[in-house]
């Protein structure tokens, strides 16, 4: 077992509990016109807020880890994003956070790092933007990994219910240390409950669910390897590592995201907080040939395709199918 990381889940749980306030203060705040308009402002400027708000903490509690993050300030340093920037400040003051433009810059760089460290945080501030204009799933996602091993991981999910089909509390916060199981707790507080994968054994009750975006998963390819697996519900798409939470909690039992155009490689940031997740809830993460996800290349997972995630149960017949499928569609191609 890992060490108890007593310390970092506390200040870990402090500041995604902080970033989910004001992420969801500004999603509270988008008008229908503004998304008539596509304006993104809304999401950038939580997205900023998001990451100095986990950047202040980490720096202030473990000021030599370094952060691999989704954000960096040079964006907000210029004349154009002035408004963004003061916009920024005046999230961060309405919770109590009083920092100069200057301040807040040098916080959401403390996530600017891309390189591999034999111990370092990596942050997505939020996690599923489309989903977060649209007032539905995203997450706010931060790991700890240490010798290219997560070893702490959080999800905060401010529109998941803890219940299914929502119901229960709106909010929660998933968390994990390596060797002591998966938690949730409403973000709002209470008693953590531990939680599971479900014991699905077979494919004809099982739920799959996969991204909202055909962009970033393969919707079609999802869909012949539900068929040839004998899945027979509609897929349940959600936007985010909202995926990975509903997969721990037992609500899915499958979440595919295959590879849309050769040569992509995932982000850390895109995986790291929901995997330990699940694998503390039982499940298991490897990529789309059955791989373990590989932590140890900087900002990507240069040696991974793709990611599948299920319950433990069905994982090696779903990496099958898949492959199959993949080199079904490659000899098509040709």
């Amino acid at each position: 077992m890992s060490g108890s990381y007593t310390q970092e889940l506390e200040v870990a749980q402090k500041a995604v509990r902080i970033a989910a306030q004001v992420c969801q203060a500004v999603q509270q705040a988008i008008t229908t016109e503004s998304l008539a308009k596509k304006d993104k402002s809304p999401v950038t400027v939580a997205d900023f807020a998001s990451q100095a708000v986990i950047c202040r903490e980490l720096q202030a509690a473990f000021p030599d880890d370094p952060v691999i993050g989704e954000e960096d300030s040079a964006e907000l340093k210029t004349a154009e994003a002035a408004p963004f920037l003061e916009n920024v400040q005046k999230e961060l003051s309405q919770i109590g956070i009083d920092g100069s433009p200057e301040d807040i810059c040098g916080w959401i760089d403390r996530g600017g790092s891309h390189t591999y460290a034999s111990r370092f945080w990596t942050l997505d501030p939020i996690d599923g933007t489309k989903g977060f204009l649209r007032g539905e799933q995203y997450a706010v996602s931060l790991a700890l990994i240490v010798d290219g091993k997560i070893d702490v991981a959080l999800l905060g999910c401010p529109n998941l219910y803890s219940e299914p089909n929502n119901q229960g509390t709106k909010g929660v916060l998933l968390y994990a240390v390596r060797g002591q199981g998966a938690w949730q707790v409403p973000l709002s507080g209470g008693e953590p409950q531990q939680i599971h994968c479900s014991s699905a054994e077979t494919f004809s009750d099982a739920r799959l669910c996969e991204s909202v975006e055909s962009g970033h998963s393969a919707h079609g390819l999802s869909a012949r390897v539900a068929d040839a697996l004998g899945i027979k519900n509609d897929p349940v798409r959600l936007d985010s590592q909202a995926k990975y939470a509903v997969v721990a909690r037992g609500d899915a039992d499958i979440y595919l995201r295959l590879p849309t155009r050769p040569g992509y490689r995932e982000k850390i940031w895109d995986h790291a907080g929901g995997v330990l997740v699940v694998e503390e809830a039982g499940g298991k993460v490897t990529d789309v040939t059955g791989k373990p996800l590989e932590f140890t290349y900087g900002h990507q997972l240069e040696e991974n395709l793709g990611v599948i995630v299920t319950n433990g149960k069905l994982h090696e017949a779903v990496v099958s199918k898949v492959v199959e499928a993949r080199q079904a569609e490659e000899a098509q191609q040709q």
